[in-house]
């Protein structure tokens, strides 16, 4: 009687260890899996001048050499968006962009780097994509 209670409890304790092993491993792939997205907008107008058009151009360029794997998976998203598009307005209203803007917008956190896109797009594109990076690491 001895032994059978002493089985019980051996495999009742191994049984218990597993289920808890299985829900830790579950746990872990569910937070490893679940990646933060970030997006990345230029919001402008239909007439543009030279450094608007910069702006969208060097952005573009930069998310694609700093974070190809990420873009690539869709974690890091760049859009321009024509503010005089009518179907754009939702999508302006929900970013807070009333103009022209470069935001960098992830997990309810909005980076403005309308100032700095304009600064740097046209005269030095390393430092707006130095900005970025800047900005966009601490958020991966």
């Amino acid at each position: 009687m001895k032994k059978l209670i002493s089985l019980s409890v051996v495999l009742l304790v191994v049984s218990f260890l597993s289920v808890n092993t299985l829900a830790a491993d579950k746990k872990t792939q569910t937070t490893v899996s679940k990646a933060t997205k970030i997006e990345v907008y230029y919001f402008h107008f239909t007439r543009r001048c030279v450094t608007c058009q910069a702006v969208e151009t060097e952005t573009k360029t930069a998310i694609s050499a700093l974070y190809p794997a990420q873009a690539k998976k869709g974690l890091i998203t760049f859009k321009a968006v024509n503010l005089d598009e009518k179907k754009s307005e939702a999508l302006a209203k929900k970013c807070k962009a009333e103009g022209q803007a470069l935001l960098v917008i992830s997990d309810g956190k909005r980076i403005d780097l309308t100032e700095q896109g304009f600064m740097y797009a046209k005269s030095s594109p390393n430092k707006l994509k130095a900005e970025l990076k800047k900005t966009i690491d601490p958020l991966l």
